[in-house]
This record gives C-alpha cells, structure tokens and sequence, in this order.
C-alpha cells in the first residue's frame, strides 16, 4: 500500500507517517526511512530538527540519505519505505539542475520527476511518502518561490493519483483525503 502524508511546516505529518508505517507492519520488521533531501548546512536549528527526527525512529529502522530518490526505491522495492520529504528531495533537483530561474533546465527537472514518480508507481512494498502541501498558503512573492509552489503542487498530484491513501496533518491530526478501496 502506498500512502501520500500531506501537511504543513510543524503539522506533526512526520510523526504520524512514522507511527502509519510502524501500525502497518509486523513489530519489529525493518524499515528504510529514505531522506531524499539535500544534504545538510550549517544551521544548527535545522541539525536540531533533523536530529529530533532520528532519535525518535527505532532501532531496527535504517537512514538512507540520498538524492536520487527514483534509483534508491526501485533498488530496493521490496523494503517498506518512509520517504520524508518529497518537498527536500524536490528542492534538491531545482537546486542541482539550476532551475530556480533558469528556464531552460525545465526538461531535466520534468525527466528527474517523471522517473520519480515512475519509481513510486512501481514501488512493491508498503510506501509511506511526506510532503509538504503548498496549496494552503499565500502565492509566493519570488518566481523561485512560485516555482517551488507549482512544482511541488503537481508532483503532490501525480503521486497522491499513485497511492491507495492520502492524508492531510493538521496539528497532528490526519484527516483522509482518499481511502483504500474495499
């Protein structure tokens, strides 16, 4: 089962992803927690936060930090998978395609996408993937900002069409958005 976890900056989408996966499985079975984020600054507030997020992970769960979110799933799709987040792994791409306000980089950006969410659609075993959802806030003031926002928007799209199930998190709260048939 694939499952889309949508929500906003601090909305608890991450802690119920990990609680949705740890409940859809064996206890005790691995799983693979794949950050497809760039790697990370010199921000220790950001270190802070992504350290929170590892401590509270168990034990028997690996950390798989890579950008190439398509090669790393289809490497391994029989592992079940906690994918956080598509918004990181997204800002990497137009970071490393120079697409922010270069327009000619859209077609690498696209191809890096589509085999994205090929690799997603394809994927065999229980996928759990955390976005941030952008269609609630203000339209951004910056082209990068809006660029972000509409890219974003559409892959939110394309793989909540994938999954079985999607879910918004509001203060730690998920209300269904599409349930798994039958």
């Amino acid at each position: 089962m694939r499952t889309l976890v949508l929500g906003g900056i601090r909305s608890g989408k991450s802690r119920w992803a990990e609680e949705a996966i740890a409940t859809a499985l064996p206890a005790g079975e691995p799983v693979r927690y794949l950050a497809p984020g760039p790697p990370g600054s010199d921000d220790a507030a950001w270190a802070h936060r992504v350290a929170a997020h590892r401590d509270r992970r168990p034990a028997h769960w690996s950390t798989v930090e890579n950008t190439d979110l398509a090669a790393e799933l289809r490497g391994s799709p029989g592992t079940p998978t906690l994918v956080d987040d598509l918004g990181g792994w997204l800002t990497g791409t137009l970071d490393r395609n120079r697409a922010w306000e270069d327009d000619s980089a859209a077609g690498a950006v696209r191809d890096t996408v589509d085999d994205a969410v090929a690799a997603i659609g394809a994927f065999g075993a229980t996928l759990v993937l955390v976005t941030p959802e952008v269609g609630l806030a203000v339209v951004p003031a910056t082209p990068a900002g809006r660029k972000f926002a509409d890219e974003l928007g559409e892959l939110n799209q394309r793989v909540a069409q994938l999954c079985d199930r999607v879910v918004l998190v509001v203060a730690g709260q998920a209300l269904p958005i599409k349930a798994p048939l039958g």
